[in-house]
């Protein structure tokens, strides 16, 4: 049992990290509502917080290797600890930002990459193995516990007591610290790439603006954008400056490296085929999952009409199984080696996504919708159940701590793009389908398709089908008959845009085998690295 101990914090803390944000998620309607606001500005939010994990969490590796990655582990919890308090007493959407994007944000990029070494320091060998799959399942039972817990709550009492209660376990875990072994510093303390921090930060936080606003602002033609460049929409311009400032970020790690300064990340690691496509693969899987999250309790609230509480059952069957699949990583491996798994769970996860898009309706098809999730759940948790695993094994013991600041840029990068890119395609495939269906319908007269046209160009949100009928009830101006055309038309654009994003997520699925050959043909094994 004193062998499981420091499993038992660490697997705690990640439950932690995951818990409150599949709650978000399942309490969208009940945030909008609470704060008077829209769900692009509830989206903004969640890809707030992933995006400050992402944009930090190289910096979190590092300084765990500069002060002791236990020891950070230790700042880090109580930083998401104040961020957790202060989300549970936010009076306005700014705070709730604040609190919950970017001070827990903060708190995760410091834990997280030094949970995942914490993790690598503790175990060795099969150990090594089941620990990461429990790992995995206790983030699948964060996802699996969130949502039911998280909407029954918000259903009957408030969002905010799921906070308030994450700074009691914060403080539980903070009790139980010295289970966890310290792991060794290296002799001498590098120092921190401050200038590396800033390109890095400023590099993703502009690429994902840009995707997160594609939907308001436009890609090439300019939509309803604050400002446009040569008459052009400014996402592509603004992303180009991202990208551009990621290659400068690259240019100044190397010339740090050659000057013998410590980098903020060696590039060297990226060298690594193994850490290569564990990443990428671990970057894809989090797209998504963070956008199918955020597009079911989208359809579950918005289009069906259910509570929180309702679409946390309703998730239930896609928490289960991925809890299941993700703890039954180690037994995997005594039958196929982590590629052949994880190819395996993309294969599930294509079908999954395939089903989805089918059940799908106007019309909630409960048990196709319960066996779509039930699928997704499977293949999610078998890439779980892995790639923590083969990041970690694949780098020696002084690049771990480096190696979770990449692992976790990766899952985070790939939760902000997949909320962001995924809810942008949807608000488009939502405005497209609405003008397209309005001009093809001979109930709707011209006039009044202009009108509605000059609506969607200005901007369109995803709000339920009863709020724009209420709308158009106030304008005299529409006869009721076309108010009624123009809400049908609106129902089945919904529809489609749900469809259309969901099938983005498939070929995301379907394009991730090509970054599966890196990974091991059989289960790696500690301190071995595999170069390209």
């Amino acid at each position: 049992m004193n062998k499981w101990k420091p499993l038992i914090v660490l697997g705690t803390a990640q439950f932690l990290m995951v818990l409150d944000a599949s709650v978000m998620n399942v309490s969208i309607s009940q945030l909008v509502e609470d704060f008077d606001t829209e769900v692009t500005a509830i989206q903004a939010v969640i890809t707030l917080y992933t995006l400050v994990m992402a944009a930090f969490m190289m910096t979190g590796g590092k300084l765990g290797d500069m002060f002791g990655r236990r020891r950070v582990f230790i700042v880090g919890l109580a930083v998401y600890g104040v961020g957790s308090g202060l989300t549970a007493v936010a009076p306005t959407l700014g705070v709730l930002a604040l609190g919950w994007s970017v001070i827990e944000g903060l708190g995760a990029a410091l834990v997280l990459p030094a949970l995942a070494s914490l993790v690598a320091g503790s175990y060795t060998g099969r150990d090594r193995a089941v620990a990461y799959g429990v790992v995995g399942g206790l983030a699948g039972a964060g996802i699996a516990v969130g949502p039911l817990l998280g909407g029954w709550v918000t259903t009957y009492l408030t969002w905010r007591l799921v906070f308030a209660g994450e700074v009691v376990l914060v403080a539980l875990i903070l009790l139980l610290i010295s289970w966890v072994p310290p792991q060794p510093r290296p002799a001498e303390r590098p120092e921190l790439d401050t200038p590396g921090v800033v390109l890095s930060a400023a590099a993703l936080a502009l690429m994902v603006l840009a995707v997160l606003q594609s939907g308001t602002w436009g890609w090439v033609e300019p939509r309803n954008p604050p400002f446009t460049v040569l008459g052009f929409a400014p996402t592509l311009f603004v992303f180009a400056v991202g990208g551009a400032l990621l290659y400068v970020f690259c240019r100044h790690e190397r010339r740090r490296e050659k000057r013998g300064r410590t980098p903020l990340v060696s590039l060297d690691l990226l060298r690594n085929r193994t850490l290569r496509s564990g990443l990428v693969t671990l970057f894809n899987q989090n797209t998504i999952l963070l956008g199918l999250f955020f597009l079911i309790p989208l359809y579950l609230q918005i289009v069906q009409g259910l509570d929180a509480f309702e679409t946390g059952l309703k998730l239930l069957p896609v928490s289960i199984a991925m809890l299941g699949a993700s703890m039954c990583g180690s037994l995997l491996l005594r039958i196929a080696s982590p590629r052949t798994v994880v190819r395996a769970g993309l294969v599930v996860l294509l079908g999954a996504t395939v089903w989805l898009i089918t059940a799908i309706e106007p019309e909630l098809k409960g048990a196709s919708f319960a066996g779509a999730m039930t699928l997704l759940g499977l293949g999610l948790g078998m890439l779980a159940s892995q790639l923590g695993n083969v990041v970690q094994s694949s780098v020696r013991e002084e690049d771990r701590s480096e190696a979770g600041g990449l692992q976790y840029t990766a899952q985070n990068l790939g939760s902000s793009l997949g909320t962001a890119l995924i809810g942008a395609l949807l608000i488009g495939a939502l405005a497209g389908s609405v003008t397209r269906y309005v001009a093809d319908d001979p109930r709707v007269s011209a006039a009044v398709a202009d009108r509605a046209t000059v609506r969607v160009e200005a901007g369109i949100s995803f709000v339920p089908a009863d709020d724009l009928a209420d709308a158009l009830a106030a304008e005299p101006s529409i006869p009721p008959a076309e108010a009624d055309a123009l809400v049908e038309n609106y129902q089945d654009a919904q529809i489609q845009g749900l469809k259309t994003a969901v099938l983005a997520c498939s070929g995301i699925t379907l394009a991730s085998f090509l970054f599966t050959r890196g990974l091991p043909g059989r289960r790696p094994t500690a301190g071995k690295r595999e170069e390209s």
